[in-house]
């Protein structure tokens, strides 16, 4: 099986779900009924195997594995699994707090009485508010590390990954490559160094004698090279925990996913990665992309890599891919309006030729105010009197609505939901750059 790339591979801050290669938008119910309809019930999901390798040079990389995963405890269906790694800097406290309570934020975020359809469709959001209640949480522990995340949940063939900083998933599925998170590198993007300049931030190589610029972009104070992360309390409330967040529906064909730190990707493409593993199990895999990136540029940095298989139903066979231009991906935006019943038979006809991976979503704009809204119907999903990031309780005149903007009174929409408590807001506003909640005048030498 050939690799060739299949899709776009997202921007620091690039968002909403954009279409390729024409065609109507299909929605998650359509894609879940699709599911239904090829007899994909519950106990028959994909089976997922995974394997892990890693080796250590500062031993700030830390991993997260939990293939079986239930949202109501005692209940099958609500069954996913999810996998995550964390490369930490400056230390290991960013990387191991988030390990031990980013799952918990996340469950925490999305009612618990959710069908699957919304489940799937609150992920994206609940997502957002649990790395950005994860890293407010950590700022109490008043440490300086800070840490990447990838996070990917697994749901049946519904594969949703939200990212922040340079580590990467990347999914091989009908002979292409899907670039699943984005490097959150200000080398990376210019959209990110105008939105931490615009913020407060100061972006720049670093100085040495006789005035030459050397080395990647970074934040000053701090000297980070990420314009992402969960920590870094001594950069700036402006290097965002805000992760982009991605979510595909694989065909029945499976596919294999890779979820890598930087210390692989520095030294392999994707391409590379997938071919020198290809035929192998996970774990062997794993080890085999580890020692190839090691061999490669030596051990620099930890080096950890996850692979996972997603084995579809040998009984039903994948129908034949069409060919595909380079750099053309046959994503699809999930917030669209539903068609009325009326049309459903003929829109599932519609939508079951060909099969093959389709986007669902895919959004990494750092706006709370955008990223915690939609046009999506989850009932519930933001309760009147919970705060939409933290989850703590309201009372009726203590609500923000996170459209509100200090900075700029009178505008539109402070009544709409969904609403933040105080802290929450504050938070909001330093990273927007119209507070400051963190000593500007503190500096450390970081060395992501």
């Amino acid at each position: 099986m050939s690799s060739r790339s299949g899709s776009v591979g997202g921007g620091g801050s690039s968002g909403g779900g954009s279409s390729a290669g024409g065609g109507a938008a299909v929605p998650l119910a359509v894609l879940l009924r699709r599911e239904v309809a090829s007899e994909r019930t519950a106990p028959e999901r994909p089976e997922l195997h995974s394997g892990l390798f890693s080796q250590a040079k500062k031993g700030e990389d830390f991993t997260f594995l939990k293939p079986e995963c239930e949202r109501l405890p005692g209940v099958p269906s609500s069954s996913f699994s999810a996998f995550g790694l964390f490369d930490g800097h400056n230390g290991n406290g960013a990387a191991i707090y988030t390990k031990e309570n980013l799952l918990n934020n996340i469950l925490s975020a999305v009612p618990a009485d959710l069908n699957r359809e919304d489940w799937l469709a609150a992920l994206p959001r609940a997502l957002v508010a649990a790395f950005v209640k994860t890293d407010k949480d950590f700022q109490t522990k008043a440490r300086s590390s800070g840490t990447t995340v990838t996070f990917v949940i697994i749901d049946g063939s519904v594969v949703t990954v939200a990212s922040v900083g340079d580590s990467r998933c990347v999914l091989e599925a009908e002979g292409a490559i899907y670039h699943l998170s984005s490097d959150h590198r200000f080398d990376a993007s210019k959209e990110e160094v105008d939105r931490v300049t615009e913020s407060g931030g100061d972006v720049g190589r670093l100085n040495v004698v006789g005035g030459a610029e050397i080395g990647p972009l970074r934040c000053w104070p701090g000297g980070l090279c990420l314009s992402r992360s969960i920590g870094d309390q001594d950069v700036g409330e402006f290097i965002v925990p805000v992760p982009l967040v991605k979510q595909v529906k694989l065909s029945t064909a499976g596919g294999r996913l890779i979820i890598a730190s930087d210390g692989v990707w520095d030294a392999l493409s994707p391409e590379v990665a997938f071919n020198c593993s290809r035929e192998l199990p996970p774990e062997p895999a794993a080890e085999q992309i580890v020692k190839t990136a090691v061999q490669s540029k030596g051990l620099r940095d930890d080096t950890t890599c996850i692979v996972v298989d997603i084995i579809a139903d040998k009984t039903h066979s994948s129908m034949p891919l069409p060919k595909k231009q380079p750099g053309i991906g046959v994503f699809k935006n999930m917030f669209c309006k539903k068609k009325s019943s009326d049309s459903s038979s003929h829109s599932d006809r519609e939508y079951m030729d060909p099969d093959i991976v389709e986007e669902i979503f895919e959004d990494g704009c750092a706006l709370l105010s955008r990223r915690l809204d939609s046009e999506y119907p989850v009932r519930n999903m933001f309760k009147l009197f919970i705060c939409a990031i933290c989850q703590v309780e309201l009372k009726p005149n203590q609500g923000i609505s996170v459209h509100e903007d200090s900075s700029q009174p009178g505008s539109l929409r402070r009544w709409d939901g969904p609403f933040l408590c105080q802290s929450c807001q504050e938070k909001k506003e330093a990273m927007e750059g119209k507070r400051h909640s963190r000593d500007s005048s503190r500096n450390s030498g970081s060395s992501e």
